[in-house]
């Protein structure tokens, strides 16, 4: 009796065509059946980048570029706010400013190509133009928009929003034009928390002129450094160490201990950061198989 239970076993083994990896087939296998070339076909971290030190410190000035040019507005507004500079002076600024940075980006674009410039056209400055009137008769409602709202309170809300500024902040180099929209999400925090500090002002000139100052610091100062890491990383890294020396340098006279804090912060972004992400690169194991969805390939 066994031998004929075993012949007949493997007469019925022998009869079952071999299994085929295919959906919408009917086969004499299980749904959850693998054969023995399963795991064959598996491949560890085919798509992790490989990184070296020097690499990610090159692509984390971003970050610090954005955290002191923050902390530098900041320092702007103290000073605006207990008179050590004067409304025109932090205006003619901004103007000065708005015009070098326009000839820059269009002495980079012509000869990189990367996009359009902005002064040939003109469409840019129009743009900042009409903001500046716009803000210009808005700046005595702004300037008494919290006048029965307390300065802890104003200053907390301003931490916030600035906090949102930077971590929505598009620190990409995709797109050199254009705010995405995860970056508007920035820009529109940076806005409040400009307008919160900005009615703490006394006069609506210094209301104006630090919003002009913040309208070209959060909205197209950006667009600038981002130009400047697509095209160039030596011009990167000595903007990134003009704005980091430039930020701790202010708050001095300031407080020394937010200026202390501030090059501590740009140090581990910067430098300390990029070891913890190379040393946590080698737990990385990203699985790739035969279970993974199919890509389709299509032909043009």
């Amino acid at each position: 009796m066994k031998e004929n239970n075993e012949t007949s076993k493997k007469n019925s083994n022998t009869k079952r065509k071999k299994w085929q990896k295919k959906l919408y087939i009917k086969q004499d296998y299980p749904d959850d059946y693998v054969d023995e070339t399963f795991l064959i076909e598996m491949q560890k971290n085919v798509n992790v980048r490989i990184y070296d030190y020097w690499s990610v410190v090159t692509e984390s000035i971003a970050v610090t570029q954005h955290f002191s040019s923050i902390l530098i507005f900041v320092a702007v507004f103290l000073k605006l706010y207990k008179d050590e500079i004067t409304e025109s002076i932090l205006l003619w600024f901004s103007i000065l400013g708005l015009l070098l940075g326009s000839l820059l980006w269009d002495r980079i674009v012509s000869r990189e190509k990367k996009t359009e410039p902005l002064v040939l056209k003109m469409g840019m400055l129009r743009s900042v133009a009409n903001f500046a009137l716009i803000l210009y008769f808005l700046s005595p409602v702004l300037r008494t928009l919290t006048v029965d709202t307390s300065t802890d309170t104003i200053i907390a809300l301003a931490v916030v929003f600035f906090l949102l500024n930077l971590g929505f902040h598009d620190y990409g180099t995709n797109n050199l034009t254009k705010i995405s929209s995860i970056g508007s999400i920035s820009v529109n925090a940076a806005v409040l928390a400009c307008v919160l500090l900005a009615s703490r002002l006394s006069s609506n000139n210094a209301v104006y002129a630090l919003l002009v100052y913040a309208l070209l610091w959060f909205a197209l100062f950006p667009l600038l450094r981002r130009l400047l890491i697509a095209v160039s990383t030596k011009s990167s890294i000595i903007l990134t160490i003009i704005l980091a020396v430039g930020g701790t340098v202010l708050f001095l006279s300031i407080s020394k201990a937010v200026s202390l804090v501030h090059f501590s912060i740009t140090f581990i972004i910067t430098f300390v950061s990029p070891l913890w992400f190379l040393w946590i690169q080698r737990y990385k194991n990203e699985i790739h198989g035969p279970w993974d969805e199919a890509t389709p390939i299509v032909h043009h």
